[in-house]
């Protein structure tokens, strides 16, 4: 784990208090154990776990950075803070361990323990099951008011979230939702599905992640309830593993749209990494541009004769990146929070045609009135205009439609849109500005 040396008064070289180290909130220690250099940061966890509160702890950190920590404790250490966890953080860890480190630990745990996160692993990490911890509060219908609380009350420690209590048929099936408010309010010998809100909304463990946070967005609930195909409640997802998933979610399309495609990579990670993260992409990208230069090599007799084109070919070209590169950034970032799908493609492509005919008729009157300034060359300026204009038009149509397409064919719109949009509108603008330039080269030399 890489990062900054912490050199503070809590980092472990100067014999911290362990005990004021501690009652800081778990997510204060994980922040002060991501600063520290690895070999401090296992000591300081090996300190936590003797004083009981590693796990929560590793459960406030990034999985991966908890797991490259986790792997360098005793094996029976190991096992003590996994169950110590709550079930969706140590399956969050699990996942992000070697297949032999997990089973070796799997098999120091309970029966119960080992069946519980079993089931959890089986669900793919970016559904709502993997989202899920099985630890939510439900009840049976058929409880009073008074029951309920003793209920939760005997429960409570551990419980997910307490903000809702879902209450359950005979056959685990979720019936209805009861809120804190609804359950303090009423009488104690109340039945509560009397007072229970049957219009509850739930998620089924095979949505996907981003189906799970445009739930959690339309309703803004601080808690949902996971229920299988039959409609059994199975576990809770909450808000704040959602805004963990949006997080992680937003920066790996950052790292993607800038061409990384494992969508992963540390600031302060080895350089060796990273190389190999980058160097593959760029070796492609590589010949994606060979494909764009092509159509400079065509009119090489145009740019021999009037050398001048070669300064305005990259501006007529880059615009048309940029220009795409919004259209494409709006899209994808609509495309990944619902609010719009595939049969809304046409809408969106009619909004960018337009936005493309205006910016592209103000930013080719620019660059006709900058070129007809300085080389004194009407035509020059007017085919530089004509090109930028209708590359423009071009690129904003295909940056949008293109993270469509990836999204249909089940593909990263971020990951795969950007180099080859790029690529398209490099080779659209060499070729339009350079085949106007090359029809009327008689009107320019």
């Amino acid at each position: 784990m890489a990062g900054p040396e912490f050199t503070t008064e809590t980092s472990p070289s100067t014999n911290p208090d362990i005990q004021a180290l501690i009652r800081q909130h778990p997510a204060e220690v994980a922040e002060i154990i991501s600063a520290l250099r690895e070999e401090e940061a296992v000591e300081l966890v090996k300190r936590l776990y003797r004083s009981g509160k590693a796990a929560d702890a590793l459960g406030e950190m990034d999985p991966e950075d908890a797991a490259e920590l986790f792997a360098e404790l005793p094996e029976a250490d190991r096992a003590v803070i996994l169950t110590r966890m709550a079930p969706d953080d140590a399956v969050d860890l699990l996942e992000e361990l070697p297949e032999d480190m997990v089973h070796e630990v799997m098999t120091r745990l309970t029966r119960e323990d080992k069946r519980e996160l079993s089931e959890l692993l089986a669900y793919g990490p970016d559904t709502a099951g993997g989202l899920m911890s099985p630890d939510v509060m439900a009840v049976p219908e058929g409880l009073t008011v008074q029951e309920t609380i003793e209920r939760i009350r005997q429960e409570a420690a551990e419980a997910e979230t307490l903000s809702y209590t879902y209450v359950t048929d005979n056959q685990n099936r979720l019936t209805s939702v009861l809120a804190l408010r609804d359950l303090v309010l009423a009488r104690p010998d109340q039945k509560v599905f009397e007072i229970a809100r049957p219009d509850v909304v739930s998620l089924r463990t095979d949505q996907s992640a981003e189906e799970v946070m445009q739930a959690f967005d339309k309703y803004n609930y601080l808690a949902l309830p996971v229920v299988d195909a039959s409609g059994t409640l199975l576990g809770v997802v909450t808000v704040d593993d959602v805004i963990d998933q949006m997080r992680e979610e937003a920066s790996e399309d950052i790292l993607r749209m800038g061409g990384i495609p494992s969508g992963e990579e540390h600031p302060l990670e080895e350089a060796r990494t990273s190389i190999r993260k980058r160097l593959p992409w760029m070796m492609g990208n590589i010949f994606l541009n060979l494909v764009a230069v092509t159509g400079v090599a065509v009119f090489e007799a145009s740019i021999a004769e009037l050398a001048f084109l070669a300064v305005l070919m990259p501006i007529v070209s880059d615009m048309g990146g940029n220009v795409a590169m919004q259209a494409m950034a709006v899209a994808i970032r609509g495309l990944a929070t619902g609010e719009v799908v595939w049969g809304q493609l046409a809408k969106v492509l009619r909004k960018e045609f337009l936005v493309g005919l205006v910016n592209g008729a103000v930013l080719g009157l620019q660059i006709s009135l900058i070129t007809w300034l300085w080389r004194g060359n009407l035509w020059l300026g007017g085919i530089a205009m004509a090109a930028l204009w209708l590359n423009t038009v071009l690129a904003t149509v295909i940056g949008a439609a293109f993270p469509f397409l990836m999204k249909r064919l089940g593909w990263d719109p971020a990951m795969m849109s950007g180099s080859i949009v790029t690529t398209i509108t490099d080779l659209t603008g060499f070729f339009l500005f350079l085949s106007m330039a090359t029809a009327f080269m008689r009107h320019l030399v």
